[in-house]
């Protein structure tokens, strides 16, 4: 009997597989192909909400954990996809610009907004106003590490490539068995295809569309990821990748002309040179109409879990979660309420 199955090996899914093999613990992980949010993902990692100046719930506990579990990643699969590299926020105004120190005088956010305006020229953009920087800050390249971590899956036999037969899974008081895979625990993590599984589709996962380029701007010196409506975000060679939109209607992974102007229109207030799209890319988030994951166990078989919801800043949340989600199985830890699925079970049941 092993540990655990993990259904889903995108960023929820990875980060739960690792958490649990850091802990000596056996997995088996399913995964399809079916959602690819976390390949195309920004995959930006930032404390702070730039659009209001706000904090990022539990900022400081996710950054420090993250450091060492993505560094563990860079040396487990060979391949580095951890960079920490600044994010300037182009200010339009000088109202911007006091908006920012006001919020840089905030506790809560003053490890993370630097107080020195920066007037750097940047070949490409025009910004009269200058820019802050947020501190602490970097990206991890997600197509790169779902890439390279299937690759280690497959090359220890740990990955089943199919889709997963939620009517086929027997749940029994000390395990669960699939197929012939007696396990002790079975994870959920499949991001927007949680729609599909019947023990969990009807937790409020909403899915938030979002749509990325990769540009070439040839006259655009950029080595800092530059944030406003959208982020840009240098790549080498004169390519950079550019998000994302915000679309809470159309679940499809398919780009949109829609998107497609919106996106253009966002670049072109940034930078003041041409650019070429490359690639055009489109990925439903699994966002959560409260903004907080869903973490924990099903309310009626005990063997079944879920680690879903991590939204738009997955690569910061998802170590932080399956922590948490392992630490709760393993060791009857509490999870935080903010993050429990009970906040919505216990409504279901007519409970407070």
């Amino acid at each position: 009997m092993i540990d655990y199955i993990i259904v889903g090996s995108g960023l929820a899914g990875i980060s739960f597989a690792e958490t649990a093999m850091l802990n000596n613990k056996t997995v088996i992980v399913f995964n399809d192909d079916s959602q690819n949010s976390s390949k195309i993902a920004g995959g930006l990692y930032n404390p702070v909400i730039l659009k209001r100046f706000s904090e990022v719930w539990q900022a400081q506990e996710q950054l420090q954990l993250m450091d060492y579990f993505y560094s563990h990643l860079n040396d487990k699969i060979e391949s580095k996809v951890d960079f920490k590299i600044p994010i300037l926020r182009k200010f339009f105004s000088i109202e911007e610009q006091n908006n920012w120190f006001a919020a840089s005088d905030k506790p809560a956010l003053a490890p993370f907004l630097s107080t020195s305006l920066i007037f750097k020229t940047f070949d490409g953009i025009d910004s009269p106003f200058g820019y802050g920087e947020v501190l602490q800050t970097g990206y991890v390249d997600t197509a790169l590490l779902v890439s390279e971590y299937h690759d280690y899956l497959l090359s220890h036999q740990l990955l089943r490539t199919e889709t997963f037969d939620y009517d086929t899974l027997i749940v029994k008081d000390d395990g669960v068995s699939y197929k012939g895979i007696d396990a002790k625990h079975i994870v959920f993590a499949e991001g927007f295809g949680l729609h599909a599984n019947s023990f969990f589709n009807d937790l409020p996962l909403d899915g938030t569309k979002g749509e990325l380029f990769i540009i070439k701007a040839p006259f655009l010196k950029l080595d800092v990821i530059v944030n406003t409506s959208v982020f840009i975000l240098p790549l080498g060679d004169g390519l950079f990748k550019v998000g994302a939109t915000y679309n809470w209607k159309d679940k499809t992974n398919l780009p949109t002309e829609e998107g497609r102007e919106e996106l253009i229109d966002r670049i072109r207030e940034i930078i003041s040179c041409d650019f070429e799209i490359i690639e055009h890319y489109a990925g439903v988030r699994p966002t959560v109409r409260d903004r907080r994951p869903l973490v924990g166990t099903h309310p009626e078989f005990k063997r079944v879990h879920i680690l879903n919801g991590l939204g738009t800043r997955g690569v910061m949340l998802g170590p932080a979660m399956a922590k948490a989600l392992f630490e709760n199985i393993e060791n009857d830890a509490l999870l935080d309420n903010e993050i429990d699925i009970k906040r919505f079970t216990n409504k279901r049941k007519g409970k407070a």
